[in-house]
């Protein structure tokens, strides 16, 4: 018997043990229809690398939860299974690195580190008794023996291939070990600083770092125990991402102003100029060689990412600005000029490599010469010196991660459609001849050929912005249907047409296709703040806890649903993760007249919470914004401001090891949704963390998702819930 709650005795708890039956099918279903566990049993590779040389290529693959690393050696690329784990553990293997000679791989196990959770610990998801840790692996190409380094994240394997530097937490200092394990891991080096970024010199002898202070950073440089650490151009700026240049004498960093001045309000974008430096490594002395303009638009990214600083050839640098609306890829010469625009247009850039001899950059685009391009990925290639880019990729399918190997000549990348998930394709770029590495991985019951091709579609928001989204739904003829929004997370990202390049979204691309073989018209919106559709798209005013403006892109959505003659506009719905999870949280309580039913994963409830964090605890400067203003707004935009009108039912996901949003949030909105009689839903799953971990997380949250709107709209009409058959 399930347990009844004090204040909503009709309210009842779905707990996990429920959830695992999930939804196989439904009554409107066809013979046809796929289950969720099938639709969801695709593997996902990721983290694709070469060899230096480029005559071998390796990648992590997720199996339904299980993570191993293939590797695949020229000139056949015949794929091998590398480690040899079998468990749905939820420990991530990340930052895969070739030594140099080909003998080793270096991998993390354990996941990415999170410096801001509290005593460091590493993510528990699986619930062991034993608690894990983050640990660097070295593997031997030739016996695949693999053999344990030291905890710590971002290792680095020097030139010669034989010692492995990488940082330890939680003082985020440098540590090393020879690579075959043959001696214990120690400290490198001390250093006041917190240490990242780790970067060989070419030639070994010298390692450089970011050596971050708290509101400054310096690129520091460590030889040996018997000379002192030099540091380049020291300054009260933050300076981050050294790069060597080819001869080992110079090192470019990006500087960036220390965090100092009268504190800023939220409540707008601020400009935050950049500049790109050269220093002397026998010297220390540096000098600017170009400067950013100081506009919103020339800014750093202010919404995660980087630059992309690269060497090329002809001593020129390769970077990535905003400053013309669109992230495109620049050069300047590293001697100092004005920078040259190298990928005119419209579009977005996205991941970048530099092929081996410099002299040209292989990258992502949302551009090309097929229908709805915009909302794909393609590759493109350009020539430092100039010119055209030239397409590398084309075709309804989406590429990402190019990877250059065999001295330039074969290119290996990610390869997704609107049916078929990612995959691993290796060929030769300049013929544009490519074949699948991992096709056998695919499971025999996959449904490919079962899933529907989304189309993009476009609609105007009520203050005139143009809107971009994908609809899937299932051409039966079944009449009027019920319809659901999807909302994405971040929010720097973009729903495509075709299967995603993120684990996490392509977890819920699987979800809208299985909801629209079910019964359901789904629209996923790419509301602004998303990427891919220039600067000022992504950098809207009054955005979140600034005024939600992107709810109005959301609303756009649903008005647009209800004039399909295919929907019924009395059943829509809504879901969506993390910045998603707010969304439609805020649709739920501002519109349940149009929402009738949501389910929230891990989404913002009270951006009021958070405002301690943006201005840094404790808040104890006499100078400060109004902060009666920015918390009054901050409330105003949250969902829990509007509980009062709250009243379609909504089904909450989260994991109480939560370092994104804190589980607090789901905590709080119970209990306000206790207190004003809203019918919910709840599923936590202990010890998980915000981008679940373990495939059988998702699994079962996913089949509540669908489970819980079949409840709530597919069978409405008929005035009455079906039981639905359950999943052994």
């Amino acid at each position: 018997m399930l347990p009844r709650l004090p204040h909503a005795p009709w309210i009842f708890v779905f707990i996990a043990a429920v959830a695992l039956c999930g939804a196989t099918g439904y009554a409107q279903q066809s013979s046809q229809s796929f289950t969720m566990r099938q639709v969801l049993g695709y593997p996902y590779p990721s983290d694709l690398i070469s060899l230096p040389d480029g005559s071998a290529i390796a990648w992590v693959l997720n199996e339904r939860g299980v993570r191993n690393i293939w590797v695949a050696r020229g000139p056949d690329y015949r794929p091998r299974l590398l480690t040899r784990y079998t468990r749905d553990d939820g420990q991530e293997l990340t930052n895969l690195s070739f030594s140099r000679n080909g003998k080793y791989l270096i991998y993390v196990r354990g996941g990415d580190h999170d410096a801001n959770w509290p005593e460091a610990l590493q993510p528990d998801p699986d619930s062991s008794p034993i608690q894990p840790h983050m640990q660097v692996w070295a593997v031997s190409l030739t016996t695949g023996e693999p053999r344990v380094l030291g905890e710590g994240d971002t290792p680095v394997i020097s030139p010669a291939g034989k010692r492995v530097a990488f940082i330890h937490y939680p003082e985020q200092s440098v540590w090393w070990a020879p690579i075959d394990g043959s001696q214990k891991a120690q400290r490198l080096f001390f250093d006041r600083g917190q240490a990242s970024d780790l970067q060989w010199s070419p030639d070994g002898k010298a390692l450089a770092f970011v050596s971050g202070r708290g509101d400054h950073s310096f690129i520091g440089i460590y030889r040996d125990d018997s000379r002192p650490i030099e540091y380049l151009a020291p300054s009260t700026s933050n300076d981050i991402e050294p790069r060597w240049s080819p001869h080992g004498a110079r090192i470019a960093f990006v500087r960036l102003p220390g965090n100092g001045g009268p504190p800023q309000s939220i409540l707008e974008w601020h400009r935050l100029p950049w500049s790109i430096w050269v220093a002397d490594v026998h010297t220390g002395k540096g000098a600017r060689i170009w400067r950013s303009p100081d506009t919103l638009r020339g800014s750093f990214p202010q919404q995660g990412g980087d630059v992309g600083l690269h060497w090329a050839a002809g001593n020129q640098l390769v970077f990535v600005s905003q400053m013309d609306n669109w992230p495109h890829l620049y050069t300047v010469s590293a001697s100092g000029g004005a920078a040259r625009l190298l990928t005119p247009g419209s579009f977005m850039l996205g991941d970048m490599t530099v092929t081996p001899d410099r002299k040209s950059v292989i990258y992502t685009a949302n551009t090309g010469t097929t229908p709805e391009d915009g909302d794909r990925r393609h590759l493109y290639r350009v020539s430092v010196p100039g010119g055209v880019p030239q397409a590398v990729t084309w075709g309804e399918h989406s590429q990402w991660s190019p990877v250059v190997t065999d001295k330039g000549r074969v290119l290996a990348f990610m390869d997704a459609g609107p049916r078929q998930p990612p995959l691993v394709m290796l060929g030769q770029w300049r013929r544009h001849a490519w074949h699948t590495l991992d096709r056998d991985q695919l499971p025999n019951d996959f449904p490919t050929t079962e899933l529907v091709v989304p189309k993009e579609v476009t609609f105007r928001a009520s203050d005139g912005w143009l809107i971009h989204g994908q609809v899937f739904e299932k051409n039966n003829g079944a009449g009027e249907k019920p319809a659901i929004i999807f909302v994405h997370g971040g929010p720097m990202r973009q729903m495509l047409v075709t299967w995603q390049t993120m684990d996490y979204y392509s977890n819920a691309y699987a979800v809208n296709q299985y909801l629209a073989n079910h019964g359901f018209i789904v629209l996923s919106v790419n509301y602004r703040l998303s990427t891919g559709y220039g600067h000022d798209f992504h950098y809207p005013a009054h955005w979140g806890p600034t005024g939600a403006s992107e709810y109005k892109d959301v609303l756009a959505g649903a008005h647009f649903l209800q004039r399909d003659a295919q929907v019924d506009a009395r059943r829509i719905g809504i879901w969506g993760g993390s910045y998603g999870g707010y969304l439609t949280a805020l649709a739920l309580a501002r519109n349940s007249d149009i929402f009738k039913a949501g389910v929230d994963f891990h989404g913002v409830h009270d951006w009021s919470m958070f405002i301690n964090d943006w201005f840094g605890k404790p808040i104890r400067r006499y100078q400060m914004p109004d902060m009666k203003k920015i918390m009054r707004i901050a409330w105003e935009s949250s969902p829990d401001s509007e509980i009062a009108k709250w009243k379609s039912p909504v089904l909450l996901i989260q994991g109480d090891d939560d370092r994104n949003v804190h589980f607090h949030q789901m905590v709080d909105l119970v209990r306000r949704l206790q207190l004003r009689h809203v019918p919910y839903q709840e599923i936590v799953i202990p010890n998980e963390i915000h981008g679940f971990l373990r495939y059988h997380s998702w699994l079962v949250s996913d089949q509540a998702t669908v489970r819980f709107f079949a409840q709530q709209l597919l069978h409405k009409r008929a005035g009455r819930r079906v039981e639905l058959p359950h999943t052994p």
